[in-house]
């Protein structure tokens, strides 16, 4: 859902303004208000740890896999955009969808901050990580999603994995999935986590997201170990309303 542009006056925008400049992050740190910081290049590999409702996880990345997945993903992460997001789409032997501000001012701010698509170098298979995005090209923005299976058919849609949950799988497959797919995408990104918490109060969410290391070799570590997928009811690919 698009927000609503509203016509100010004078005085209303250089307040704003004003506000905005004193939340400025200082020079070279990210900061979630203004994407324009948010531009540096992801190490060759590196691995994020995911401290969650349901326990941790982590995520080994190779920038070779898909670049501008691992850079974008990477400036996410040091910017702290992950704290309190929840896991409001999740699908079991599917996927586990997540990636919406719990802070709607900065999902407006990302609205249409979208990135250029990779080409498709790895498969969606178990435990891979990978960005949401519509039938559109270059349209991935902070939606990600986590594989619970062999969803490998996701990959002539586009759809680039960029990393592997290589510790805590099982934390993974624990992420609450009662509610299915009754979030609205649209309310979690005009309410943030008040929507969520009123709502849909059992959602599982991340507490952290904090970058572990940076490793200079890019080898790749885990396994990818596909399991069979749900098909007892049709799945809609992992799409992002941005």
């Amino acid at each position: 859902m698009k927000p609503t542009l509203l016509i100010l006056t004078l005085c209303v925008a250089a307040a704003a303004q004003t506000k905005t400049d004193a939340s400025k992050a200082p020079s070279g740190q990210p900061n979630l208000l203004d994407p324009s910081t948010m531009t540096a290049k992801a190490p060759a590999t590196f691995t994020v740890r995911f401290d969650t409702t349901k326990g941790p996880f982590t995520v080994k990345v190779t920038r070779a896999w898909a670049p501008n997945g691992a850079d974008h993903f990477y400036n996410l992460v040091r910017a702290g955009f992950f704290t309190d997001a929840a896991f409001f789409r999740v699908i079991p032997g599917f996927m586990a969808q997540f990636g919406i501000s719990a802070r709607p001012e900065v999902s407006r701010i990302w609205a249409n901050s979208n990135i250029q698509d990779d080409p498709v170098k790895e498969s969606n298979t178990r435990g891979m990580v990978t960005f949401a995005q519509t039938s559109a090209r270059n349209s991935r923005s902070t939606q990600l999603f986590i594989n619970y299976g062999d969803n490998s058919r996701l990959n002539a849609d586009r759809f680039a994995p960029f990393g592997e949950v290589t510790k805590g799988m099982e934390v993974v497959d624990r992420i609450y999935s009662g509610y299915g797919e009754q979030p609205d995408q649209g309310a979690i990104t005009s309410q943030g986590k008040a929507y969520l918490d009123k709502a849909f109060p059992r959602l599982d969410r991340i507490n952290s997201a904090v970058i572990e290391s940076s490793p200079d070799d890019a080898g790749k570590d885990g396994s990818k170990d596909g399991s069979k997928k749900d098909d007892s009811k049709k799945k809609a690919d992992p799409k992002s309303t941005s």
